[in-house]
């Protein structure tokens, strides 16, 4: 269940509120998004993973959980990490260490006459475009 917008790193680029299936995020003009309706949360993880900059915890109760203390959470290095397992770095800018731009930059173009390397390579370069 959803449990903490983390103020210091949040963008405010609003992804949480898009990718919610639930609704659970409201946006606010000129601002972080707000947890809104807490208790509508599935625990799908949609929102920490498609969080830029790790700003977002789920925890993987079914519950609120009253005692969450956000300084521990950002501390324990817990933010991010269901990203990190899943190796999902689609959601970072561009210019982090995952950036998967840095990738196409150093990947060669295959030999037009090879057809399944070719179709592998386009394959590669959609996935990251």
């Amino acid at each position: 269940m959803i449990e903490l917008v983390v103020e210091e790193r949040c963008i405010g680029c609003d992804r949480c509120v898009v990718v919610c299936p639930t609704n659970v995020f409201d946006a606010v003009p000129d601002g972080i998004p707000v947890i809104a309706r807490q208790e509508d949360c599935h625990t799908c993880m949609s929102c920490e993973l498609h969080c830029p900059v790790d700003a977002l915890y789920v925890s993987p109760r079914g519950e609120p959980d009253p005692t969450i203390d956000s300084a521990a959470i950002i501390a324990s290095g817990v933010l991010g990490s269901y990203q990190r397992a899943l190796g999902w770095n689609r959601a970072k800018p561009a210019g982090t260490e995952n950036d998967p731009g840095v990738l196409l930059k150093f990947m060669r173009r295959p030999d037009p006459n090879d057809k399944v390397r070719m179709q592998l390579y386009e394959l590669a370069i959609r996935k990251y475009i």
